[in-house]
């Protein structure tokens, strides 16, 4: 089982804060360290986001796959 170095609970921030704080916890992240990303929704698009904005720098693996709560574990290579 993973150990996460920080959790971000997507739903509890408002729609313009998500992403901006969802990648501010990620590069906060040591190489090697994980994130837990809690959502309502299958949080594909970000996952897109982080494809461009971070190329080769993630891993990104569902734990949970709603279809009322998505899991995502976010690892820093």
């Amino acid at each position: 089982m993973l150990e996460f170095a920080q959790t971000v609970v997507a739903p509890d921030y408002p729609p313009r804060e998500k992403h901006p704080t969802i990648f501010r916890t990620f590069d906060s992240l040591q190489s090697g360290e994980f994130m837990q990303l809690v959502n309502d929704h299958d949080p594909r698009p970000l996952q897109y986001q982080f494809m461009i904005e971070r190329e080769d720098q993630f891993t990104w693996e569902y734990i949970e796959e709603g279809p009322d709560t998505w899991r995502v574990a976010i690892g820093k290579k």
